[in-house]
């Protein structure tokens, strides 16, 4: 195993929709599509504002999307935020943002988008975006959306692979761990290693982010 393995990217899909089936349902799944079409392992979850969102642990891109009521990102993704442990488990991960509405671009990124991001000012955001009714249906710019987040996602790996060594007790300890999760534990300690300022990853630098990310 190299540091230069082309890693893939498990996202989750979180939104919020008052009605089943409607036009965020569609776009959520067009952006699935899209993404699965891209290589990337994609699910999908409705938010609640009481939810336990420990899941979020097994994925490394969340994208966040619902619509705007009366002023307002709808109720259940924002209470999420600030109710939930969402906040616990969104540490160190990769964002994605969308919303629709009918309100102009300018407007809506201006008094909208901030609604979420003021709760993620230590995520790094990857790919955000307005959707208005017109666009929800329309696969080129769905397209651009997916392929702005694939893009960043890949040029993130990049320069994260090509700053970080691990020694070779470290990748050993890394290939002794289980495929499912070796993905997950290796971006997690990578992501760690950069927080604190690490340019090699050891065996200390493993155990020290298992023990500081509660078991990675």
């Amino acid at each position: 195993m190299t540091n230069s393995t082309q890693q893939q990217m498990r996202a989750i899909i979180l939104y919020d929709s008052r009605t089943s089936g409607g036009s965020t349902d569609r776009l959520i799944d067009s952006i699935g599509t899209e993404l699965a079409e891209n290589g990337a392992y994609v699910e999908k979850a409705k938010c609640k504002a009481s939810g336990d969102y420990s899941f979020l642990q097994d994925f490394d891109v969340v994208i966040m999307g619902a619509p705007i009521y009366y002023l307002l990102v709808s109720s259940q993704l924002l209470g999420a935020l600030i109710q939930s442990n969402m906040k616990k488990y969104l540490k160190r991960k990769k964002i994605a943002l969308f919303l629709t509405c009918g309100s102009p671009e300018p407007m809506a990124t201006l008094l909208y988008l901030p609604q979420l991001k003021m709760h993620l000012v230590r995520n790094r955001i990857l790919a955000e975006r307005i959707f208005a009714p017109q666009q929800i249906s329309d696969p080129e710019f769905i397209e651009s959306f997916v392929d702005e987040l694939c893009d960043a996602y890949k040029k993130d790996t990049r320069r994260r692979n090509a700053s970080m060594q691990w020694t070779d007790e470290a990748l050993e300890l890394l290939d002794s761990i289980p495929s499912f999760f070796r993905n997950r534990i290796k971006i997690a300690t990578e992501e760690y290693a950069e927080e604190m300022g690490y340019r090699e990853i050891t065996l200390e630098v493993v155990e020290e982010a298992k023990s500081e990310t509660g078991g990675l």
